[in-house]
This record gives C-alpha cells, sequence and structure tokens, in this order.
C-alpha cells in the first residue's frame, strides 16, 4: 500500500497516467502554493478535477502522492492536501474498509500537523508570510470530510462490536465471522483513531490560529471560520448544545476584521454564507441545538430562514449546481420536521408564511394526531435528528465473551437524546390543552381551568408557573456572542393569578409593515436578475 491505497485498485501503473493529471497536479500546486489567485484556482478544484475524475478514475483510485511528487517539487503540504483530496474520492466511490478508515486517520493527522507547521504565531511574527491559498470551498469540504469520516468510524466502532457480541451470544463456539475479528483486533490496535479529543483539539487549534493572529493570512481564516461550523456539528453529534452553539461565536462576532474572497472583503458570516453546504450544516446543526436547549424562537428563526432559502433555490434551480446538491433535500425534509415540531410547541410564529404551507402540507396528518394525544413527537424527531455518536472506545475483548451484552453500546448516546427530547414534551401536552382553555378568557378561576384539565387545584396551580417557566428562554441579540442573548417569552399571551382567579390577556400584536415591503423588493430583485440572465438573440 501507499498512503492507504491499495495498489489493486488503481487504473493504472502509478507512472503511466495521462498528461492531463500532471497539468492539473501542477497548475492546482501552482495556484495554491505559488501564484494564490483565486480566479485560476477555483474552476481547477470545482470543475476539472471532477471532470478527470469521471474520465479517468470513476471508481479507481488517483495516483497515489509520491507518483506526482515531481509535478510539485516534492512539496509535503501539498502532497498531505492530494491525499486527503483523492482519498476522499476513493471512499466516496467504495465501501473503506477498517484499515481504509485508520489510514483515513492518519491522512488527516498529517495534514493538520503540516498546517499548523506553517500557521502564524498567534502572537504574531513567526510565519507572517502568506505560503499557501486555498479557495474557501476547499477548506470547507476537508473539514466536513474530516469529521464525516469521525462520525463514520463511531458508527463503524459500534456495529463491529455489536456484530461479534451477537454471534458470540448465538454461537460461543463458532465466534464472529472472520472479517468481524479481523476489524476488532485492527480496532485494538488502533485504540487512538479518531480519538474525539483530538479531533477537537485539531478544530479549536484551526479556529485559534485563524482568529487569534494579527498576522493570518485569508487560507487560515477561511480554515478558522470553516472548524467553527464543523465544531458546532461535531458537539451537536456528541450531544453538547450549549457547546454547539458557543462555537459560532467567532462567525458572528462584530469586532471581526473582514476577510479577502477574491476580490470582494466580507464578514465571517457572509464567508459562510456564500458556501451554500457550510451554510446548510451550520443553520441545520444550530437549529437543533436551539430546539434542545428549550430556545425554540431562535431554533423556528434559524430552520425557517434556511428552509425559505433552499424552497426559492430549488424553484430557481440553483442549488442543483451546486456538488452534492442531492443530500439537500434529505436536509430540507429533516428540517421542515423540526419546524413541525416548533410550530406545535412554540406558539409564536416566527416563520414566513410560505413555509408554514409547506410545514402544513407536509406533517398536517402527524400534528392532528398529536392534537388528539396520540403519539407523533417521537416519529418526528427520530426522522430529523442528527446521527448522535459515542466517541468512547470500547473495551473490544468483551465483545468476544460469552454474556456480553449484544445490544450495540452506541446506541445510547441516540437512545438518551430521544427519551430528553420526549420527556420535554410529556409537558408541553398539558401545557398546550392549558393554554387553548386560556384563550377562550380574560379571567377564570384556577379551580375552573384545573377542572377543564382533569387536576385539582392544589395540583393544577404548578403548571401555571410550569408553563411561563418553559415559554421564557434565551434569544439572540445583536451584541457580541452570548453576552448580546436577552431573556424573551415564547407565549402569545399574558397571563397572572390573583386570589384565586387567572386574569388572561393577548399578548400584544404588532403590525410589522416592513417585513412585507422587504419580501415584495427582494421577489422583484430576484425577478430582475432572471431577466438579466436571459439571452436574447436578434436575427
Amino acid at each position: 500500500k501507499v498512503l492507504g491505497r491499495d495498489l489493486a485498485t488503481m487504473s493504472a501503473d502509478d507512472t503511466l497516467f495521462p498528461d492531463s493529471v500532471k497539468d492539473f497536479v501542477f497548475d492546482l500546486h501552482d495556484a495554491a502554493r505559488r501564484s494564490f489567485i483565486p480566479s485560476e484556482q477555483q474552476p481547477l478544484y470545482v470543475s476539472s478535477f471532477r471532470e478527470i475524475t469521471a474520465k479517468y478514475f470513476p471508481n479507481t483510485a488517483w495516483p497515489s502522492p509520491a507518483a506526482i511528487s515531481s509535478e510539485c517539487g516534492g512539496d509535503p503540504l501539498f502532497l498531505a492536501l492530494y491525499d486527503e483530496l483523492t482519498l476522499r474520492h476513493l471512499q466516496s466511490v467504495k465501501r473503506p474498509s477498517v484499515r481504509d478508515r485508520v489510514e483515513g486517520w492518519h491522512a488527516y493527522r498529517r495534514l493538520f500537523d503540516l498546517l499548523l507547521d506553517e500557521a502564524p504565531d498567534e502572537e504574531g511574527g513567526r510565519n507572517a508570510k502568506v505560503t499557501l491559498y486555498l479557495v474557501p470551498e476547499w477548506c470547507f469540504d476537508i473539514l466536513h470530510e474530516f469529521l464525516y469520516q469521525f462520525q463514520g468510524f463511531c458508527q463503524f466502532r459500534t456495529s463491529t462490536y455489536a456484530a461479534a457480541a451477537k454471534a458470540v451470544e448465538s454461537d460461543p463456539e463458532k465466534g464472529p465471522a472472520s472479517h468481524t475479528a479481523d476489524a476488532l483486533d485492527v480496532l485494538g490496535q488502533h485504540r487512538d483513531a479518531w480519538a474525539v479529543e483530538t479531533v477537537l483539539y485539531y478544530l479549536h487549534r484551526l479556529v485559534s490560529v485563524g482568529t487569534r493572529s494579527k498576522d493570518a493570512s485569508a487560507t487560515y481564516r477561511f480554515l478558522a471560520y470553516f472548524s467553527s461550523v464543523t465544531l458546532s456539528r461535531l458537539e451537536c453529534l456528541l450531544g453538547d448544545y450549549r457547546a454547539s452553539v458557543a462555537a459560532l461565536e467567532p462567525i458572528y462576532d462584530p469586532k471581526a476584521a473582514p476577510v479577502a474572497v477574491g476580490e470582494d472583503m466580507k464578514t465571517p458570516e457572509e464567508l459562510v454564507n456564500g458556501v451554500f453546504p457550510a451554510r446548510l450544516s451550520l443553520d441545520y446543526h444550530a437549529g437543533m441545538s436551539y430546539l434542545m436547549l428549550r430556545r425554540y424562537k431562535d431554533s423556528a428563526s434559524v430552520l425557517g430562514s434556511i428552509c425559505l432559502f433552499m424552497q426559492r433555490g430549488f424553484k430557481t434551480g440553483q442549488l442543483r449546481k451546486i456538488p452534492g446538491s442531492e443530500q439537500f433535500n434529505k436536509l430540507y425534509d429533516r428540517m421542515i420536521a423540526l419546524l413541525a415540531i416548533l410550530s406545535h410547541i412554540c406558539p409564536v410564529s416566527v416563520v414566513d408564511d410560505n413555509i408554514a404551507s409547506v410545514v402544513h402540507g407536509k406533517h398536517a396528518n402527524t400534528l392532528s394526531k398529536i392534537e388528539s394525544g396520540e403519539e407523533g413527537y417521537e416519529d418526528l424527531f427520530i426522522f430529523a435528528c442528527p446521527k448522535f455518536v459515542n466517541p468512547a472506545v470500547p473495551d473490544y475483548s468483551q465483545a468476544l465473551k460469552p454474556g456480553c451484552p449484544a445490544a450495540p453500546y452506541g446506541q445510547d448516546a441516540y437512545k438518551l437524546q430521544v427519551q430528553h427530547f420526549m420527556n420535554e414534551m410529556a409537558a408541553h401536552a398539558s401545557l398546550r390543552k392549558m393554554r387553548s382553555y386560556m384563550t377562550l378568557y380574560t379571567s377564570i378561576e384556577v379551580e375552573k381551568l384545573a377542572s377543564f384539565n382533569d387536576m385539582k387545584a392544589g395540583e393544577f396551580e404548578p403548571w401555571l408557573t410550569c408553563f411561563k417557566h418553559k415559554m421564557r428562554q434565551l434569544e439572540r441579540g445583536t451584541a457580541e456572542g452570548a453576552a448580546g442573548d436577552k431573556v424573551g417569552t415564547a407565549m402569545d399571551i399574558h397571563y397572572n393569578v390573583a386570589g384565586n382567579v387567572v386574569h388572561v390577556d393577548e399578548a400584544e400584536k404588532t403590525r410589522r409593515f416592513e417585513t412585507f415591503f422587504m419580501k415584495q423588493i427582494k421577489n422583484n430583485d430576484d425577478i430582475l436578475r432572471q431577466l438579466e440572465n436571459i439571452k436574447i438573440e436578434l436575427h
């Protein structure tokens, strides 16, 4: 093997590959390490790599880094970037073995170590000279694939352990299949592969280098902000939702200096929004985290905004032109399911009418079942939630001992999040019923309201406090980080208890005419832009 590539998978001998491949490697190295011209690198990375892959290596490996090293002068960092790029392709066309997964880990470690070695000092003064340029899409793809492979490794570890345990339980003498036993042996020898603490270390270091160093180049700033997106995703998968939200603070820091993207200067938020897969990952995992933190208005606002953008993109066909667009529909459906949950537990509507109608059209039957007291929340959540992972490394030898639990230990993380969500939803069933009665009155005796909810007055009084507590939540502000958050409420009614009477007042509704006009202006701009792109040929 050469850097994890089985020689049998190669389409030809490494020394025998087309000149167009050599030219591509030479030009890509020149754009990344010498000229630093975005307009030259963009088509090479976005178009040329895919065209050459489809023509020469549709189901096989690209030439190894050693074979093309002469085209880049043996540049170690570029060879590591090339290795990651081509390994990413190889793992997308064939199912990786356990050894491929371990080698992928070593490839990323080599790449990040080299990147950090060339990074500027956080105090300034060291490595201040620009030596590398990668377009934003390339930076995000590296980090996105890094976490995707971490998630895949955790799931592979879980399934392998479970398969071995079940085989031993059913037939202790025969034991697991040879390929399962081999995978367990390799996993046992590489217990540090894809260790979560090392994954976190690299992401935090990249964020730190790109945001704290005065001499950070555009590439290291790209890596920093996309590492924030990736870190937020990782924390969400681990179930640490506060850390997931906190990881995004560098992107929304109002004091952050603009970053050069080609000839334009953009804020970190504009940078992330300019790479749609990054924006989609950020909004999906942020919306999920806000939901689990009971910040329902923030969750609905984030998810509603990205769903509206995607709805327009599907209509115009712009999203289909982006690589990986086949995954967009799946995430869109997941986010619509999350919005269906939010529409039921958050009385205050913050979602655009178009998206609200989509939510109703897709999930009206499920929500009506929930309203009538049947189950439905759990199915929606299981469909919409990410694939949570357990980063703990098991004792693989235990899987080969009779009596070992056959249940996948890694499913505990997933089941824990579902249980946590369902516990929260159990309280909302009673609160929703209580609210429906309060909206019919301006004042009502506590005892009477309690009887409507099939409770005694003494049991019901704590629920009045509980409702306000559940709906009291943080809301995103405009100031820096968490300091800008403010306390608000997701209730659409106000009430207080005086004596033995509940006084109810409908929340003041502010008519916001500017929203209507801004929406129409945006629609007009979209129509004008489409008209400008129409080519008219005069004969």
